[in-house]
């Protein structure tokens, strides 16, 4: 949940410039190609208008994310924790910063699983914590703090709200969801959970920006 596209300006560009590189790291680390078929956890098609290959992607989301598909992919409504599809339907399941919105241990560790089941390689993105800078809130240090004092810091104000001025009902949602179920990931809990994969990191100066489990 980072700011969504649309709103113009500085951050939108540098947020897309900043997918696109991955977009692109992702088709040469993966050997992706037009056959290549991909299982996007989560995902819209924004990162995919980003991709310079288009693959064969499936989407799936919970209905309530969901965004219209432009012509070329398949949607899916489901659970990424239960997935709906048999064992290694996809050559590559795909997921960016879904993950660390899973705030219970077990939760995470299912949807590792099926990404593991379904996919016969995946790349599973997610924030890291170590970052100074928190990525859904884009407010500095506040996720390295105790979550009473970040409940009344937020309450307060967020880099977030100033640059995406929310409706008063979109900004309860969207702090509520934060201080409810957002939990950024380290190293070793992403080792953890994809204990075959490697683990990218994405830095950004001179900070790991994000880390990312890639099997094979």
């Amino acid at each position: 949940m980072n700011l969504q596209p649309g709103h113009g300006g500085w951050v939108e560009t540098a947020l897309r410039r900043f997918r696109a590189r991955r977009m692109q790291r992702f088709v040469a680390q993966m050997g992706v190609t037009a056959d290549t078929r991909v299982l996007d956890v989560g995902g819209t098609p924004l990162n995919w208008s980003l991709c310079p290959v288009q693959p064969r992607v499936t989407l799936l989301n919970l209905p309530r994310a969901a965004e219209p598909a432009p012509d070329g992919f398949s949607v899916v409504f489901g659970d990424g924790c239960r997935l709906p599809f048999p064992d290694e339907s996809f050559d590559i399941v795909f997921s960016n910063s879904v993950i660390e919105h899973l705030p219970a241990e077990a939760a995470r560790q299912e949807f590792a699983r099926e990404i593991r089941r379904v996919g016969k390689a995946y790349w599973v993105q997610s924030p890291c914590r170590s970052f100074p800078i928190e990525p859904h809130l884009w407010t500095p240090l506040i996720h390295w703090l105790p979550r009473s004092w970040q409940t009344a810091i937020v309450r307060r104000g967020t880099i977030w709200e100033w640059l995406e001025r929310p409706s008063e009902d979109r900004r309860a949602y969207y702090l509520g969801h934060y201080l409810r179920d957002i939990r950024l990931l380290g190293v070793r809990e992403m080792a953890a959970l994809f204990p075959e994969a490697r683990i990218l990191r994405e830095r950004l100066l001179g900070w790991t920006k994000s880390l990312i489990a890639v099997s094979p």
